[in-house]
C-alpha cells in the first residue's frame, strides 16, 4: 500500500497528470467538475487594491489574493487552471492561454522581438501556413529568414530575438532535431510548435526550447468546437507573454478555456488510439498504386528522432499522389467518412488540400505541391477508414483520364 507523502514524491505518468492537472482547488471549492467564472468584471475592495493588482497584471504578474482579478482581459481562474494542467504536461513552470493559435503565435515574436529591440527572427521552412504568413509579412516589425535546420546559427544576428521551429512540420511531418537547432541557436530563444506531437508525444522544453506553443484548437482541445493557443514556458517568459496578451487583448475565453482543459483528461487515451489507427492507415498507404509517397514521423528517421525526441509518430500523415492535383481534388471530393475540413486533431477524420487552403498564403518556392494531401486521423475504426479511402482512390483513375 502507497502511503500520501510517498505518492507525492513519485513522479505521476502523463496519464494521470492530464486528469488531475489543474484541479488541486477544486475540493476546497465543494465541486467536482472545474468552474467556469464568466465575470467581465469583480468587485473590489479597495481603491489600493485593486490598482496593485491590475498594476501587477499588466505589467505580466498574478493578480493579488482576496479580490484582486479585476477584470477578465488581465486575468480568468477557469483559464488559470487550465494553465496550469498545460504546463503540468509540457513540464513548464507556466502556461499562457490565448484566443487562437495565430494569437500566441503574435505574442510569443511581439515579445522577444520588437518589445526587446529586436527585429529579427529565424524560421525553420516548413511551418503552418498562417505561421510562415504571418513572419514573411513583416506586419510585427520583425524581419524574417527562411533556412534549414542546419543552417540556424550561420544566420543568427546580433539583433535576431527568436528562433521558430514547428516538428513535426505542417503538412509534411517534417522532423527538426529541437536539441540540435538549440544548440545552434546559442543565447536566442528557440520556439516549438508543438502542435502535432501534442505534450504526451514531446516536450521540447525538455530539449532547450524556450516556447512549446500548440494551437489547442487541435488535439486538446480535440472534439472540433473550440479556437485557442496556448504557450508552456518559463515563469519570466510568461510574464512577458501575458503582458502582450493584456494589451492586445487576447485572452481565451472561460468557456473556451473549460472545453480545453476537459479535453487534456482524454488527450493520453485519443492520442494513444488515434496513433495506432494512422500506422494501420500508413502501412495500408505505402502499398497503394495511386501514392507515390507516405509522409509520417518514423519513416526514414535515420537520425532516430524517435524514440529520442518523439514518442512515436502521432496521427498525421500527408500523401503525395502520383497523378497531381487532379488526383487529390479526386480524393478530397469522393471521400464519405472523411470530413473535407481544414484543422486536425478532432475525433473525426479529416482530409484537405494544404497549397490550395492553410498554406496558401505560403511564398511559391515554400507551398506544399499540389499533389499533396493532408489527413488527420480521427477516432473511428481504422478498417472503415481505410475502405473510404479505397474507394475514394478508386475514383482517381476516372478523374485524371
Amino acid at each position: 500500500m502507497i502511503d500520501d507523502d510517498s505518492l507525492h514524491d513519485t513522479p505521476l505518468r502523463p496519464e494521470t497528470v492530464a486528469v488531475h492537472a489543474g484541479r488541486a482547488d477544486l475540493a476546497a471549492l465543494g465541486v467536482h467538475a472545474p468552474p467556469i467564472d464568466l465575470s467581465s468584471t469583480n468587485p473590489l475592495p479597495d481603491i489600493v487594491h485593486g490598482g496593485d493588482s491590475y498594476e501587477s497584471m499588466a505589467t505580466g504578474g498574478h493578480p493579488l489574493p482576496d479580490g484582486g482579478n479585476v477584470y477578465a482581459r488581465l486575468w480568468n481562474p477557469t483559464v488559470a487552471r487550465f494553465e496550469e494542467g498545460l504546463a503540468e504536461l509540457e513540464h513548464a513552470e507556466a502556461a499562457v492561454a490565448f484566443s487562437s493559435g495565430m494569437a500566441a503565435m503574435t505574442a510569443a515574436i511581439l515579445s522577444h522581438t520588437t518589445a526587446m529591440g529586436k527585429h529579427h527572427i529565424l524560421a525553420v521552412r516548413p511551418l503552418y501556413g498562417g505561421t510562415d504568413h504571418l513572419l514573411d509579412s513583416g506586419l510585427l516589425g520583425a524581419e524574417a529568414t527562411f533556412c534549414a535546420e542546419g543552417e540556424v546559427r550561420a544566420h543568427l544576428r546580433a539583433d535576431t530575438g527568436l528562433v521558430v521551429v514547428e516538428t513535426p512540420g505542417n503538412p509534411t511531418l517534417d522532423m527538426v532535431d529541437i536539441a540540435a537547432v538549440v544548440a545552434q541557436a546559442g543565447d536566442v530563444p528557440v520556439l516549438v510548435d508543438n502542435t502535432f506531437a501534442t505534450p504526451l508525444l514531446q516536450n521540447p522544453l525538455d530539449l532547450g526550447a524556450r516556447m512549446s506553443l500548440h494551437s489547442a484548437t487541435k488535439y486538446i482541445g480535440g472534439h472540433g468546437d473550440v479556437i485557442a493557443g496556448v504557450i508552456a514556458c518559463s515563469e519570466e517568459t510568461a510574464q512577458a507573454l501575458r503582458r502582450v496578451r493584456a494589451i492586445t487583448g487576447a485572452l481565451l475565453h472561460p468557456l473556451g478555456a473549460y472545453l480545453l482543459h476537459r479535453g487534456l483528461a482524454t488527450l493520453p487515451v485519443r492520442m494513444e488510439r488515434q496513433q495506432r489507427s494512422a500506422e494501420r492507415v500508413v502501412a495500408w498507404l505505402a502499398e497503394h498504386p495511386a501514392v507515390a509517397e507516405v509522409f509520417y514521423p518514423g519513416i526514414d528517421d535515420e537520425r532516430g528522432l524517435i524514440p529520442r525526441q518523439m514518442r512515436g509518430g502521432g496521427a498525421m500523415i500527408a500523401v503525395r499522389l502520383r497523378d497531381g492535383y487532379a488526383a487529390a481534388e479526386a480524393l478530397t471530393g469522393s471521400v464519405r467518412l472523411f470530413t473535407h475540413a481544414v484543422s486536425l486533431g478532432g475525433v473525426d477524420s479529416l482530409v484537405q488540400h494544404p497549397a490550395a487552403l492553410t498554406h496558401r498564403p505560403v511564398a511559391a518556392e515554400a507551398r506544399p505541391g499540389a499533389e499533396i494531401v493532408r489527413l488527420s486521423i480521427g477516432l473511428e475504426d481504422p478498417e472503415d477508414l481505410i475502405g473510404d479511402l479505397a474507394q475514394a482512390l478508386a475514383r482517381i483513375g476516372v478523374a485524371v483520364r
